[in-house]
């Protein structure tokens, strides 16, 4: 096999990356994932993502001989699509609903059983894009021949042929049931059936790379273009090829996503946070959710890091706190939203901030893996890992627990990587893992109980209303 070129399109960034067939980076181009504010309402600059992506790929293909392209992409994000092109641009997820569509989605939904999520902020969801688009652009959605989630999107305009794939629908789309495997009820309702192309495996290759954009980038014709993937479900697929079972894995970023490939025995139960994806097999994959990136960055507030354990420990000792949350997702407190706030902390103290914002996302990833069914194994990964304090408290904080890091920063794409292999690969796939030092910090637990009870005070409001 040739390299890979894994292009995987985050909420705030882009990455186009030449890896090896194991999975190993050897160079990653970057910019950031522009969005217009309208008309018709704030999406993607598709246009201008593409040309960049050409613009790559004909930079690696200088330099690398590239076999196959495996797009991978953040949940949420779908493109409505016509002979030529996108029928309408790709909607920002965190663009507010017009109120009709607010007010009908609810009822449209379906139970949690067959949504595999909440129902989240703004424009989440595809089958929620589906339905705005439909009530508003009824004609230009009637002439549409597929929706196709962001991977998917971008293998189409590669090679020509529409697909869906699994854990790309199983990211909160609600248009697929991952504990039942198979569409949600709503897709029948409301006779979307046709704008769902057959499932793919994401290892599957769709077809060969258009001729004319094998002239642009001066790929080779042969190249092929892999059906994608889901971002946390790549990296989650990652350590599934390293041989790894009976294990949970944290994603960090824009969002802190956990999943695990442990049964759940009330899967069909709808909790704060809670959701149920899919793994590249089909096979539901409990999860949970919630926007910690987001609250890292309002937490810290543009300090620097990285965290010290002096100041851990005082902040801990002094009770500093950073309520959750700052953000528009209430997480996994509901009620929370927006309604975040700093207590304790002295304005003489800069660099507590970001000690402070490492410290609060440990939390939140402490609550999400106690959330799941234990597994033999924990790993954390992702930018959070990257300074080691965040290791260590997540670790003290789940001291029955065995918690390992992943110090690489390319998870997603290392798996991304791995699928042009799946089906010759003999060996698992290579994989270091390491364990956090030890945080000895008693008074943790009696912190961690009291910014669980001012993150509930809402919630515990809500209740009583």
């Amino acid at each position: 096999m040739g390299m890979v070129a894994v292009f995987d399109v985050g909420k705030t960034n882009v990455k186009l990356s030449a890896a090896s067939a194991d999975g190993v980076i050897v160079e990653t181009l970057s910019a950031p994932n522009v969005v217009r504010d309208g008309p018709p309402y704030r999406h993607h600059d598709l246009a201008a993502l593409e040309e960049w992506l050409i613009d790559g790929l004909s930079s690696l293909a200088d330099r690398f001989d590239i076999d196959a392209i495996a797009p991978c992409a953040h949940g949420s994000g779908g493109v409505l699509v016509g002979p030529d092109g996108a029928a309408m641009p790709m909607i920002d997820y965190e663009q507010s609903l017009p109120a009709d569509v607010e007010n009908a989605y609810p009822a449209l939904a379906g139970p949690f059983s067959d949504r595999g999520s909440g129902i989240m902020l703004g424009a989440a969801h595809l089958a929620r894009q589906m339905l705005w688009i439909e009530m508003h652009w009824p004609e230009r959605f009637h002439r549409a021949q597929a929706f196709l989630a962001t991977p998917q999107y971008w293998a189409w305009r590669l090679c020509g042929v529409p697909a869906s794939e699994v854990t790309s629908l199983s990211a909160q789309s609600h248009l697929w049931s991952p504990a039942g495997g198979c569409p949600a009820a709503l897709v029948a309702k409301r006779q979307w059936q046709r704008l769902i192309p057959p499932l793919r495996p994401a290892w599957d290759r769709l077809g060969r790379l258009k001729p004319d954009i094998a002239n642009r980038t001066g790929l080779a014709p042969g190249t092929r273009v892999l059906c994608g993937i889901h971002d946390s479900s790549a990296n989650f697929y990652r350590y599934q090829a390293a041989g790894l079972s009976d294990l949970t894995v944290v994603s960090t970023g824009t969002w802190i996503v956990a999943l695990t490939d442990r049964e759940a025995p009330d899967l069909h139960v709808e909790k704060p946070g809670r959701t149920c994806n899919a793994d590249v097999f089909g096979r539901p994959v409990p999860g949970m959710l919630t926007m910690g990136g987001r609250e890292f960055s309002a937490i810290t507030a543009g300090s620097n890091g990285p965290a010290s354990r002096e100041v851990l420990e005082r902040l801990v000792r002094s009770r500093a706190l950073a309520v959750p949350f700052f953000g528009s997702d209430d997480g996994l407190f509901p009620g929370a939203a927006r309604r975040g706030r700093i207590e304790g902390l002295s304005t003489e103290d800069p660099g507590a901030r970001f000690t402070l914002g490492v410290l609060s996302v440990a939390l939140l990833t402490a609550e999400c893996i106690e959330a799941l069914p234990a597994a033999e194994t924990v790993v954390l990964d992702g930018s959070f890992v990257q300074d080691a304090l965040y290791g260590a408290c997540v670790a003290a904080l789940l001291p029955h627990m065995r918690i390992l890091v992943s110090r690489s920063t390319t998870g997603t794409a290392t798996g991304a990587a791995l699928l042009a292999s799946h089906t010759i690969r003999r060996e698992p796939a290579p994989l270091e893992l390491e364990t956090p030092a030890p945080l000895h910090l008693p008074e943790l637990t009696e912190y961690r109980a009291c910014w669980r009870a001012r993150a509930k005070t809402m919630e515990t409001h809500l209740d009583r209303v």
